[in-house]
Order: C-alpha cells, then structure tokens, then sequence
C-alpha cells in the first residue's frame, strides 16, 4: 500500500495536488529488477551475418523486390543515412546510392531469434520474449546490484557475439521495472548498456519524449496536452491519481507509478484475433490476383487457428486500394469454426463488395496490400464428437464436420512433406506472389508456419 502524507510546507520534489498542496509518496523499495535486452537492426544484423559481403555496409531488408514496397529493417549503417523501418525502397536509394537491398528471410529470423534466446538462458533465465527481437529477464536478489548486474548484461552480450553471431549486437537497459528497462535500452544505441536506479527516477526520464513511452502514440499524446501534460515532467510532476485522470481509462494511475520505479505485475491478456497480410507486387494487384492471395492468407490463418486450439466468429477482409492512405475493410459472422472450407466460403462471399468497392473508386481493382483476420476467438475446450459425423457427407449437418477433419488432415500432409503438398483451389503458378510466412511486430512465427 501506498502511504501519503500532506506536509505543512512545499517539497520541491513532491507532486503536488490539484489545490497547490504539495504531497509525499512513500514508495516501496525498487531494487534493479529487470534486464531488457534489444537486439540491434536484427533482420539486417542476421543478413550481414549470413552474408560476409553485406558485413560494414548500407544494407535494407525488403519484403519483395520492387521500388514500391517499404524497408522493413535498416542496417546500423544504412541509418546514418537517415533510412529507418518503413522508409519506401526508392526513397533508401535516394538517400543511399551505395544501398544493398537483401530480400527477407523469415525463417532465418526465426531460427537466430531462438539460438539467441538459448544463449541467454545459459545466463540468465527468460521471463518473457516481447518480440522477434526483444527479451525481458528477470533479475534475482543475489545479481540485481549495479555491479552485479551490468557484469552479467556483458556476459549475455559477449555470448551473443561469440555464440550465434559477430554482427549481432545489443543494447541492454537494466531498470526496477520492465518498463523503465526497455526505456532504458532505446537510450543508446547500438551497442549500449544502460542502468536506471531508483535514485536516478523520475528525472533521469525528463529528456525523453512522451511518445518514447510504450502506449503513448498520437491520439494519448494529443489527449494529455489537452489536460496540460506536453512532456514526461509535467506527467510525473502530479500526484497519481491527477496523472491517471489525465491519461483516462481503467488504472490511468498505472504509468505514474511505472515511471518511479514501482515493479507493478502485468495485466492479463489474451489472443483476440489471428491473420495475415500481405503486400502486392505491381503486376499482381487485379481482382484476381488478390482473390487468390486472400484465399492463401486465409488458409494460413486457419491452420494457425487450428494449431492454438481456437475457433473464431468473425472473418474480416482488409485492404488498402495504390490510391489511398487509409485502410478499407469489409467482415463476415461466422459460427464459431475452425474449418478452412468455412472460413474459404465466408471470404469468397465478400470478394463482389470489395470488387464493387474498387470501381465506385478508382474505376478498377487495383489492390496493394490485402489482408485477412479471424476475429472473435474463443478457444475449443472440451470438444466433444460431432452426432453428424456418420451421416452422407453431402448432408449439411455432416459437411462441416467432414470439412474440419480434412482440414486437419491438411495441416498434418503439409507439416510432413512441406509447404504446398495439399491446398484447397487451383494451383497459383505464377498469378499471385509467393506468400510466405513473416514475422509481425511483437509476434514470433512458430517454425511450423513456415509449411502452411
């Protein structure tokens, strides 16, 4: 519990209250409990790595080769440039005419992701992967002094190095929270390693910016200026409860107390959809085209689905048209399923709006990027055997039933004899892009993606 206490004169440091009474927080004890480590332009690092010759030099990663598309990762080199994730691949060679451009290679991602975590472990052990490329440990009393710390922060740096690979550096921030401690290792890159104690906070944070912060984009940003708060000061300077009416919602006061050190627990979380997405090349951006490729992202999806044990309730098809910023979607309800002919069928039933909504806009369907997700998912507990499961199997009580053991059956050929060994439809040849599996910001595939 947390004590306060209104003292008679002002303390400089104290937050003060709504009146101008400045208030004492008596705040627990906040040792050094947490280890963030970052990795440093991962899917460049692995490609430099892997490659020799790209070692030292400008490099971007690239989902498909063609000017149009985006950098999804940019070499420690290849920054000094001013070239960052997401900055489009005719603008990188503008910037840089000595660019070298790598194709993306997922499933290598994935395997120097877990060769690292396993160095790791060697050290220390792993509380939480947070990404592809981000690691959270937690630290025990008898290594969470300063000292005790950064010494093994080295260690586990060294034994990345030597281990999985000399191009693969880190920045390391150790901090009394997880928060702080990924704060700590945006502060110096690449390569760093910084400590935030309890003595250096809050004010150790005042030169950051609000949108440093994890949680804070544009909207959290404009919401807090309107209640007065324009930096990490002006936040960390009111009481609690003044801080967490300013950012609104359930436990508003939560930030506040991160941000002085508290190690509060996690809140719950839960999967609430699974999909995937996938950028066009130009040549293949027409109805039919697109078409197939959703059906593709829609089967990966489904044997996702299948594998995590969850049923889902609602399919929902995005897209966004070469003309515009903004995303357009369309959904369809589903009765809780996890079969591919049912969520193919609900897709295929949404196709003549999207067809539709690219003339009424640009004459033609000219699709960038196409996108399905299964939204709603519950899990599948305690299934029970379908009653229909015996019946002709072109009765519409049995279809679905047949349909979902086929679907299994699918996802047990294709794990077994790769990618591609079964699907449902034509066979795409060279109508639509290859659509592998990639890895999503805070997602790590499992290895089993990479057959579907």
């Amino acid at each position: 519990m947390f004590r306060v206490m209104a003292l008679a004169e002002s303390i400089s440091s104290a937050p003060a209250d709504a009146h101008g009474l400045s208030v004492e927080l008596t705040l627990p004890p906040r040792p050094l409990r947490w280890l963030f480590l970052d990795l440093n332009s991962y899917f460049a690092s692995v490609e430099q790595q892997l490659d020799p010759a790209l070692r030292g030099k400008p490099v971007i990663v690239a989902p498909v080769g063609s000017d149009t598309t985006v950098a999804i990762a940019a070499s420690v080199e290849a920054k000094r440039y001013g070239i960052t994730t997401g900055t489009p691949v005719w603008e990188a060679k503008r910037l840089c005419r000595e660019l070298l451009i790598a194709p993306a290679r997922h499933d290598k991602y994935v395997e120097f992701h877990d060769a690292v975590i396993a160095e790791i472990w060697k050290h220390i052990p792993v509380t939480r992967v947070c990404s592809i490329d981000e690691v959270a440990c937690r630290l025990l009393d008898n290594e969470n002094s300063p000292d005790q710390a950064v010494a093994l922060a080295r260690r586990i740096k060294a034994g990345i190095r030597a281990n999985v690979g000399e191009c693969l550096t880190s920045s390391v921030g150790i901090a009394p929270n997880r928060l702080l401690a990924k704060l700590a290792s945006d502060m110096q890159k690449p390569d760093g390693l910084i400590v935030l104690t309890a003595e250096q906070l809050p004010h150790r944070l005042f030169g950051l910016a609000l949108r440093d912060i994890s949680g804070i984009g544009a909207n959290m940003e404009r919401r807090l200026a309107r209640d007065g708060v324009n930096d990490i000061r002006q936040y960390c300077e009111r009481r609690p409860r003044d801080a967490g009416t300013a950012w609104g919602g359930t436990n508003g006061d939560r930030l506040w107390y991160l941000l002085h050190g508290v190690d509060l627990p996690d809140k719950a979380t839960r999967t609430r959809s699974i999909g995937h997405s996938h950028v066009l090349s130009p040549g293949k951006r027409g109805l039919e085209p697109v078409r197939l490729t959703a059906r593709r992202l829609a089967l990966k999806a489904a044997s996702r689905l299948r594998r995590k044990g969850y049923a889902a309730r609602l399919l929902v098809l995005h897209v966004r048209f070469e003309q515009d910023k903004v995303v357009w979607q369309t959904s369809r309800r589903l009765a809780p399923t996890q079969d591919s002919f049912q969520v193919l069928a609900a897709l295929d039933a949404l196709f003549p709006r999207l067809a539709e909504e690219g003339r009424l806009r640009h004459g033609s369907l000219r699709v960038r990027m196409i996108g399905v997700t299964l939204n709603e998912i519950v899990p599948v507990a305690g299934e029970q055997g379908s009653l229909f499961e015996h019946l002709d199997p072109d009765d519409p009580l049995a279809r679905e039933t047949r349909g979902l053991a086929l679907s299994r059956a699918m996802d047990r050929l294709n794990e077994k004899f790769g990618r591609h060994a079964v699907s449902l439809g034509p066979f795409y040849g060279g109508r639509i892009d290859r659509v592998g599996t990639k890895i999503a910001f805070g997602r790590i595939p499992d290895m089993d993606e990479f057959h579907e």
